[in-house]
């Protein structure tokens, strides 16, 4: 049996918390986002909604690559950061668009 390379997710921390690994793989991004009621492109936007909202930008880095996979651009993310300055705060939204333009940079 070939070996496979293990997700980021996996990468980083399953040696710590597999379980939340395995939650995480099978049935987060195996299950939820593969329900056809909403687009990947729709859950990613709520995503990157979410994770600006709560302040997790340390998620938001990979979660704006997934968004630009599924079909988001540039433009469209940062009007969404932009739009949520206005309901989740001036400092969320600042630091979401520099996350942002750290990995457009790239």
């Amino acid at each position: 049996m070939p070996e496979t390379t293990p997700s980021p997710l996996r990468a980083t921390i399953g040696d710590l918390a597999p379980k939340i690994v395995q939650l995480t793989e099978d049935v987060l991004f195996g299950d939820v986002w593969e329900r056809p009621e909403l687009a990947k492109r729709d859950r990613s936007l709520l995503t990157l909604s979410s994770l600006l909202t709560g302040g997790s930008t340390v998620q938001l880095d990979a979660h704006i690559r997934i968004g630009r996979d599924n079909g988001l651009t540039e433009a469209e993310i940062v009007e969404a950061f932009t739009h949520l300055a206005f309901y989740a705060g001036w400092p969320k939204a600042l630091s979401a668009i520099d996350v942002a333009k750290r990995v457009f940079a790239e």
